[in-house]
């Protein structure tokens, strides 16, 4: 394992302790990435993985304890570690298992639809910085950071987020202000990250994500990816949240099955390619926890959609209070269109972690909703969901956001899954006050929606902080605080000529893709 924490940590907040693969007849190794913890250089996160990654593999096969064949585990930046190495094709790495990282760092890990994921991001970025301050000697600095640190949500509320008092030592890195400055997908992202040379690794991977956890996104695309190009790629989607892994997330109780012994399958899959015991062979290449059932189902792949719910209303979908719908039938008349407002000064909230109840949220008339009539049967929504949206709004910049919700008989309205698109990520021909076909995919997920329940989508225009807020002006977000924001008007249509829908993936009758 390769990490910038410190080795002695070694990820045992999901992991077990090394000693317990070693009692198990392996040779486990911790390493600090360069300039982290006891190693000697600079640390820019990424930028030397690679390099340093395989040439740590070299040295290892000349060590006496080794027979020549290695695998890498680790999840977050210790499963990027892993990517960026094997894309070296270093002799002797045989496996690896990455877990809640991305191949593509700029769509998922740090920007979703083109919009920041401020909230990880930020966060990250200044505990990253701490032990950089640290290691230069900058008091100063080491002090502020670790102020920021103890009180978080305030350091996101910090306007311009760009201009981040953090962010004026010229000792620390630049890495986070680097993250920042480059809010579109570029060279910049690529020299960092395997998005470009996923062919290049051909070994088996054994990937691990979680339905709540911020890198969810990364994770599925980036085993989809490399399984068009390498054998022997398996999945296991559980539904945490990044840490820690179990059967409750908050005070969100997931079920006893959520309580799976990752360290058990892991062992397993190093024993078959490490120790040739075959006992992988048996396992699906997807096994996926079902939220709201607590079951595992095994698939071969990712279902594509094959139902699709329209939206219809008389023009008041706004609030749960309000007469949005969700139903198999297209509009065939002239609908009235439904009306928000966005103002950036008073932005959506984010869901909460894991399945949070939404209904308070719901109660807001900045939000529309729209709800199907409730399930006779179960119905079990496994993959990604995809919400196409005719909308027009007043502004030069536009956020909309949709959540998949299951709506429960009491009147809870447990979150699933969410996603969102920014106008200038989307839309090249993008026009105020034109309407535009949105399309907004919906991070994957797999749900069981029992009799009684009704599936909901709620539109939005923020969910702050996870995204950054968009001041609905022509200035970036990232250089704009309350001076430059600007209230909006959206439109969403749903009529006969512009028929807006969500694009559902069904698994089959028993449960299974």
């Amino acid at each position: 394992m390769r990490q910038p924490y410190g080795r002695d940590i070694a990820s045992t907040v999901v992991y077990a302790h090394p000693a317990w693969f070693a009692r198990h007849g392996y040779n486990v190794v911790i390493q600090d990435v360069r300039g982290r913890g006891g190693s000697e250089g600079d640390f820019y996160p990424f930028r030397h993985e690679a390099r340093d990654g395989a040439e740590t593999i070299a040295w290892l096969r000349t060590r006496p304890e080794s027979n020549g064949s290695i695998g890498m585990y680790g999840f977050s930046y210790q499963g990027a570690t892993q990517l960026l190495a094997a894309a070296e094709q270093p002799v002797g790495l045989v496996c690896i298992s990455p877990a809640m990282t991305a191949c593509d760092l700029y769509s998922g890990w740090f920007y979703q639809g083109g919009a920041l994921r401020l909230a990880s991001t930020l966060g990250w970025g200044l505990q990253m910085l701490k032990e950089d301050a640290r290691r230069c000697g900058h008091r100063k600095a080491s002090d502020l950071l670790e102020r920021a640190w103890s009180n978080l949500p305030a350091q996101f509320l910090e306007t311009p987020y760009a201009s981040h008092p953090a962010f004026a030592f010229d000792a620390l890195p630049t890495y986070l202000r680097d993250w920042i400055e480059h809010d579109k997908p570029g060279d910049y992202w690529t020299a960092l990250d395997v998005s470009q040379s996923l062919k290049r690794i051909n070994i088996p991977a054994l990937h691990v994500s979680g339905w709540y956890d911020t890198y969810l996104r990364g994770s599925v695309d980036g085993f989809n990816s490399m399984r068009a190009n390498a054998d022997h790629q398996y999945l296991l989607a559980g539904p945490w949240i990044h840490i820690p892994w179990g059967e409750r997330i908050g005070p969100h109780p997931l079920g006893a099955e959520a309580n799976f012994d990752t360290d058990a399958l892991l062992l397993r899959w190093f024993n078959h390619w490490l120790k040739g015991t075959n006992e992988f062979a048996a396992e699906p290449p997807i096994r996926h926890f079902a939220v709201n059932q607590n079951k595992w189902h095994d698939a071969s792949e990712f279902p594509a959609p094959s139902e699709t719910l329209y939206l219809h209303s008389d023009g008041r979908a706004n609030s749960s209070k309000g007469n949005g719908l969700l139903t198999p039938l297209a509009p065939t008349t002239t609908e009235p269109p439904d009306i928000f407002v966005h103002d950036p000064e008073v932005p959506i909230t984010s869901p909460g972690i894991g399945p949070a109840n939404q209904a308070a949220l719901e109660l807001g008339n900045n939000v529309l909703v729209y709800t199907s009539p409730p399930f006779d049967v179960p119905v079990h929504i496994f993959g990604s969901v995809e919400v196409e949206l005719h909308c027009a709004t007043s502004a030069p910049s536009a956020d909309f956001v949709a959540k998949l919700i299951c709506l429960k008989p009491n009147g809870d309205a447990m979150f699933i899954a969410i996603g969102i698109a920014r106008n200038s990520h989307h839309l090249a021909d993008y026009v105020p006050d034109q309407p535009h076909l949105w399309h907004i995919p919906i991070e994957p997920t797999s749900c069981l929606f029992a009799p009684g329940d009704c599936l909901r989508i709620e539109i939005a225009s923020s969910a702050y902080p996870l995204f950054d807020r968009n001041p609905g002006t022509s200035i970036a977000p990232r250089h704009t605080d309350p001076w430059n924001w600007q209230r909006s008007t959206q439109v969403v249509y749903h009529d006969a000529a512009r028929q807006s829908c969500i694009h559902l993936p069904i698994a089959n009758a028993g449960g299974d893709a």
